[in-house]
């Protein structure tokens, strides 16, 4: 029996979407209390105010917002757009983060895994080695939150010097990844037209040199990140729509959810795929 003005465990899931050993879960670490407990049975019931707070709780749950930034915003909801935008950084930065291991992975698996201790003050004769070493410090730039505008400087310079020397040593698909992390780094600095030249670069290495999978799906990635960047709305769309239809042929299917996780990123541009 339900106790009058008060609900049940299982109705307020029902209306929250929450599920019962979640608002029991809730309740436990304190996040979501009930109103009353039967003392006899240790029935928990809740009142219909509640409802909205379940609910808000399960769409910020639904983006991996900690419980403990959860509990500020049912405290002062006008912390909500504040832990948001933190929020947002954060998962950017990860993201960034597992591109880059994915191409460092690249990396290893073309030119193998390094036996010997080696160090960024690589000799200049190893010329392949220092266009890694580059290509993956300017990954960790980019990871850093709160770069200083000294660490910028330096992030912009060694995408160009990766570049320089993949021209060197590389193949079509190395020169390919140069132009478009160059290009991220200049939209992740919001600077639209460097980040809309070099994935213009990148797309046309990719179709000069029949470069397909997610090397072709990226460089129309690249092109949507730059055109939000220069605000243009439209172009982004339909850039985008463009990496869509080439996700389609990416082999791995790891590979195709990353990337549409990565389009979702793009500035000021809402899902509508």
């Amino acid at each position: 029996m339900e106790e009058p003005g008060l609900m049940t465990v299982g109705r307020l899931a029902r209306r929250s979407g929450l599920t019962a050993k979640a608002l029991r879960h809730y309740d436990r670490v304190g996040l979501l209390s009930p109103s009353a407990v039967d003392p006899a049975t240790g029935y928990r019931y809740y009142a219909p105010e509640q409802v909205e707070q379940a609910r808000l709780i399960g769409v910020l749950r639904a983006v991996d917002l900690p419980l403990e930034q959860i509990r500020a915003v049912l405290a002062d909801r006008s912390a909500l757009a504040d832990l948001l935008a933190a929020h947002r950084r954060r998962l950017r930065s990860r993201l960034d983060r597992i591109t880059g291991d994915l191409h460092r992975v690249d990396h290893l698996l073309q030119d193998g895994v390094p036996m010997t201790e080696t160090s960024t003050t690589t000799a200049p004769t190893d010329e392949r080695k220092i266009a890694v070493d580059l290509f993956n410090a300017v990954w960790r730039l980019m990871e850093k939150e709160g770069r200083s505008a000294a660490d910028d400087d330096q992030m912009i310079h060694m995408a160009h010097a990766s570049r320089y020397h993949w021209g060197n040593v590389g193949t079509a698909v190395n020169l390919s990844r140069g132009e478009w992390q160059i290009s991220r780094v200049y939209a992740v600095l919001e600077r639209a037209e460097p980040a809309l030249f070099h994935a213009r670069r990148d797309l046309a290495l990719c179709q000069e040199n029949g470069i397909g999978d997610w090397d072709l799906a990226y460089a129309y990635e690249a092109l949507a990140r730059a055109a939000a960047v220069a605000g243009d709305a439209a172009g982004a769309r339909s850039w985008t729509e463009q990496a869509l239809a080439a996700a389609e042929d990416i082999a791995e299917s790891e590979d195709r959810e990353l990337l549409l996780t990565d389009l979702e990123t793009i500035p000021g541009q809402p899902r509508f795929w």
